[in-house]
């Protein structure tokens, strides 16, 4: 059962990505398509080695294009996958990398961004097209499944 201020909690977040969406004007780089194979690769990567996970595919804006949570992966995961993206698309870094820089003081904190490994940003032709963030084993068993999904259709360096 949810708690009900969780389930007001999930349903602000969901008006609030939805209504940023509107607000954007750029068109979404990372085309379903894409996100297809990705999520194919990192699937097969995290089945490969037993991960219980979930997936989460966001273009540049931070708008989700697609989901998938393995059976077996904790109810927890879908927040820090949501998280993850966020660093990811509001830096161009990696969620690790987003991390180490606020433990240095060199970049400032993401209301709501994590500061773990598991988020990859997805580079297509030197430009940022979107992110991939994994939550559910450890984060760097998450950002394996990222990467391997990020490298069959681009980088996660421009």
């Amino acid at each position: 059962m949810i708690n009900p201020l969780r389930k007001i909690a999930l349903s602000c977040m969901i008006l609030l990505c939805s209504a940023t969406s509107f607000a954007q004007d750029d068109e979404s780089l990372m085309t379903y398509d894409l996100a297809t194979q990705a999520m194919a690769a990192a699937e097969a990567y995290a089945r490969d080695k037993n991960w219980n996970v979930t997936i989460l595919i966001t273009d540049q804006n931070n708008n989700p294009v697609m989901l998938h949570r393995i059976d077996g992966a904790g109810g927890r995961t879908f927040g820090f996958a949501t998280a993850k993206a966020l660093v990811v698309n509001a830096t161009g870094l990696t969620s690790g990398e987003y991390g180490s820089q606020i433990e240095s003081g060199d970049i400032e904190e993401i209301e709501g961004g994590v500061t773990f490994a598991g988020g990859v940003p997805v580079f297509r032709g030197g430009v940022h097209i979107g992110a991939i963030a994994t939550s559910g084993v450890r984060a760097l068993q998450d950002e394996e499944v990222s990467i391997a999904g990020a490298e069959v259709i681009g980088s996660i360096s421009n």
